[in-house]
C-alpha cells in the first residue's frame, strides 16, 4: 500500500510533520509570501525570509567530503526531499526541520557581494568552491531571484573554479555562463538522480524535476562541452538500491563522465521525519527499510562517524558498493572528469572593476 491509500499523507510536500526545534536563534523578518506553481492539498505557500550574512563561503575540514569550500545562497529548500541532511540546519534559524524546511526559505541576496570580497582578499589563492553544499542553488525561487546566476558571473569574471550540484533544470538558464567557464576548465556539474521510477521520485522528492528531466540536463550540458557527473544519492536500502546500475547507465548514455553515491543517513530530526514519512508512504515495508538503513550504520538511523556516515558498512552497504563499482566499470570505464585550471585566476591587483 502506498500513500494513495492513506488519507493522512499530504501530497506536494516531503515531510508530513513539523518536528520540535531544539534551538531558538537568528530571528528574521518575513519578507513576503510567494505562491507555488503547483497547488498543495494542504493549501500552504512558501515564505521567503532574508538573511544578511557577513560571510558566504563556508569551510569544512571533514575528511569524507570532496569539497572543502562551499556557498549556499539559500537555506531551506522547496524541493522537499524527505531524506535531506540539510533539514537539521533549519533549526538554527528558529524553524522546524520538517515542513518549515520546505516552505520557509532563507535567501542571501548579498551573497554575490560577499563572494567578490572573498576573491579580493589579500592572501586569497584560488580553490574550487561548491554550489551548493547544503541546499540546492537552483531550487524554484532561483528562477526569479537569480542569486546563483550572479555568483556564476563572478566565478567567470575572476576565473575561479566552481563545482555545482543540483537536481533542477533551472541550471539550463545559465548555459551561456557555464559554457564559457567550461571552455576554460573552470566548472564541473553534478546532477543528482535518486530514482528513475517516477512514482517513487514523487514520494521521495515531491517538488523536483523528473529523472527524465535531469537526464536531459546531463545531455544538454554535455552537448555544450560542460563536464557532468551523476550523483546516485542517497541510496536508500529497500527503496532505490536496486536502481544504481540503471541510473549510471542512463547518465552515461547521455554523456556523464563520472558517478558518485552515498548511502542515506538520518541524523538529528531527520530520523523522526523520515520514520513518520515512510510509515505513511510505504506502510507495508517501512520497518524493513528502516532496519536495512540501521544495518548500514551500526544499528542506528543516525551516523556521524567519518568514513562510515556517507558510505555505510556491513553486508548491505558492501553489496551497494560492489553494484556501484561494477556499473561504473561497465558504463564509464574510459571516462573521467577534467582537471580544473587554477592558473587563470585574476588576482586582486588584476584589472577588475567591482560588480557591486
Amino acid at each position: 500500500m502506498g500513500h494513495e491509500d492513506n488519507e493522512e499523507f499530504f501530497k506536494g510536500r516531503g515531510a508530513q510533520v513539523n518536528t520540535h526545534n531544539k534551538f531558538l536563534k537568528n530571528k528574521y523578518v518575513l519578507e513576503h509570501i510567494e505562491g507555488l506553481d503547483e497547488p498543495l492539498l494542504e493549501n500552504t505557500a512558501t515564505q521567503l525570509f532574508e538573511e544578511t550574512p557577513k560571510k558566504i563561503v563556508s569551510e569544512s575540514n571533514s575528511p569524507d567530503l570532496s569539497h572543502m569550500y562551499s556557498i549556499n545562497p539559500y537555506q531551506g529548500c522547496e524541493h522537499g526531499c524527505i531524506y535531506c541532511y540539510a533539514r537539521n540546519t533549519h533549526e538554527y534559524y528558529g524553524f522546524s526541520a520538517g515542513l518549515d524546511f520546505e516552505r520557509k526559505i532563507i535567501v542571501k541576496r548579498n551573497a554575490p557581494e560577499l563572494l567578490e570580497q572573498y576573491f579580493n582578499k589579500k592572501n586569497y589563492k584560488p580553490v574550487c568552491i561548491l554550489l551548493s553544499g547544503n541546499t540546492d542553488c537552483y531550487q524554484p525561487v532561483e528562477r526569479r531571484l537569480k542569486i546563483t546566476r550572479s555568483l556564476l558571473q563572478l566565478f567567470l569574471k575572476y576565473k575561479n573554479p566552481v563545482s555545482i550540484i543540483t537536481k533542477n533544470n533551472v541550471i539550463l538558464r545559465d548555459l551561456d555562463i557555464l559554457t564559457e567557464l567550461a571552455a576554460m576548465s573552470l566548472v564541473h556539474v553534478n546532477v543528482s538522480i535518486t530514482s528513475l521510477n517516477e512514482q517513487l521520485r514523487q514520494k521521495l522528492e515531491p517538488r523536483t524535476v523528473t529523472a527524465t528531466g535531469r537526464l536531459a540536463v546531463i545531455q544538454k550540458l554535455t552537448e555544450k562541452g560542460i563536464p557532468c557527473r551523476v550523483m546516485a544519492a542517497p541510496i536508500i536500502p529497500g527503496l532505490n538500491s536496486n536502481e544504481v546500475p540503471a541510473i549510471i547507465k542512463a547518465a552515461a548514455d547521455r554523456g556523464a563522465l563520472s558517478a558518485g553515491f552515498t548511502i542515506v543517513r538520518l541524523n538529528g530530526s531527520i530520523g523522526e521525519i523520515f520514520t513518520d514519512w515512510i510509515n505513511k508512504a510505504f506502510p507495508d515495508r517501512a520497518e524493513k527499510v528502516l532496519n536495512m538503513i540501521k544495518s548500514c550504520h551500526d544499528g542506528k538511523l543516525n551516523d556521524s562517524d567519518f568514513g562510515r556516515r556517507m558510505s555505510g558498512e556491513g553486508k548491505i552497504a558492501e553489496s551497494i558498493h560492489q553494484m556501484f563499482k561494477m556499473a561504473c566499470n561497465r558504463f564509464m570505464a574510459d571516462r573521467e572528469m577534467p582537471e580544473f585550471d587554477y592558473s587563470l585566476f585574476v588576482p586582486k591587483n588584476g584589472k577588475q572593476t567591482s560588480m557591486f
